[in-house]
Parts: C-alpha cells; sequence; structure tokens
C-alpha cells in the first residue's frame, strides 16, 4: 500500500506544469547572459523535496568573467551546516546572435555538456551532474541529477532561479536561488 502511494505521488508530482520557452514573455527585458554574470555576484537558494519540505539552505558567491568568447562562473556555495562547495562553470556561446541564443559549458561532475537557450527576459539550462549530498555520519555521496534550470532577469542586477531536479526520471525536488549582481 506504501509502495502504491507513493507511486502516486511521484506520478502527480511529474505532472505538474513547469515553465517553456512557449510560454508568454512577461517583460520586455533581454538578458544579456555574459553581461549579466560578468563581475561578482551574491545569491540565496535552497532545496525543496517534491513534498515542499525545505531540505536545505545556502549562500553563494558567484565570480564571473567574459572574455568575448567565454563565460568563466567560479561559484562558492556556504551551506546553512557550515559546509562548503566550489563549482566552476566555463560556458560558450553555440549558436548566432539571434532572439534565442544558444549555449554549452561544463563544470567539475557534470555528465557530458549542460545546453541552454537564452530567450528574451529568461535563461533555460538543462544538465546532468553527479551532485555531493552529505551524508548523516559526515561523509559525502554523490547522486546523479538531471537539472532543468529556468532563470528569469527581474531587474538589471536581480534574478530569479527555479531549477527542477529530476533522479531516475522522476521528480525528486527543486532548487530556488535569488541572485543579486553587485556594483
Amino acid at each position: 500500500m506504501r509502495v502504491l502511494a507513493l507511486s502516486a505521488i511521484a506520478f502527480l508530482a511529474a505532472c505538474t506544469g513547469k515553465p517553456s520557452l512557449n510560454d508568454p514573455a512577461l517583460s520586455d527585458r533581454e538578458l544579456n547572459l555574459e553581461e549579466f554574470f560578468d563581475g561578482t555576484l551574491v545569491a540565496q537558494g535552497q532545496f525543496q523535496d517534491i513534498f515542499g519540505t525545505v531540505r536545505r539552505r545556502f549562500d553563494v558567491t558567484i565570480k564571473g568573467d567574459w572574455n568575448g568568447k567565454r563565460l568563466r562562473l567560479v561559484e562558492d556555495f556556504v551551506y546553512e551546516d557550515g559546509s562548503t562547495e566550489q563549482r566552476i562553470w566555463t560556458l560558450v556561446k553555440t549558436g548566432p546572435e539571434t532572439v534565442s541564443q544558444t549555449w554549452r559549458g561544463t563544470a567539475p561532475g557534470v555528465i557530458g555538456e549542460a545546453t541552454g537557450i537564452e530567450d528574451g527576459d529568461r535563461f533555460n539550462w538543462r544538465y546532468t551532474i553527479d551532485l555531493p549530498v552529505p551524508a548523516a555520519d559526515g561523509t559525502a555521496d554523490t547522486v546523479r541529477v538531471t537539472f532543468d534550470d529556468w532563470m528569469w532577469q527581474l531587474s538589471d542586477d536581480r534574478l530569479l532561479n527555479r531549477a527542477y531536479m529530476r533522479r531516475f526520471g522522476v521528480d525528486v525536488g527543486d532548487v530556488t536561488i535569488s541572485f543579486e549582481k553587485l556594483k
């Protein structure tokens, strides 16, 4: 009976709506990823499981560098339990300058390449990663998850990110992050 209930919950979670590039734009802003992430940003975020329980919170400082060809992002995470993590992304544009700009990127732990589409005020970024997850005994395991990141530019210095996470094709939760570009 418990397996049936969990299966029903997983099915319902998989049916929830998610953003699409076909959704109407809510602003006339044009996100320029390389411009927005060039410099120093701070962000706060949290991970919630599919039941809505907040499981982890974090602060992150991002140092971005656009050299005209590649965007390098050094992300330094500090979690509520005091643990830290660093992820370094390297992103490059992959398509011609059009309304919808395509990107690809790599980072340690990412399986293959991440791919993204920048369109109007939003950016969709998809990738699979072996994510470090702390164990109860203080060690860390890795869990392979797929991210479907959606970012919306709210103002010249603010960006909202909601990332949907899946494991074995099943929704496991989402991450919400608020970015602020420092002047």
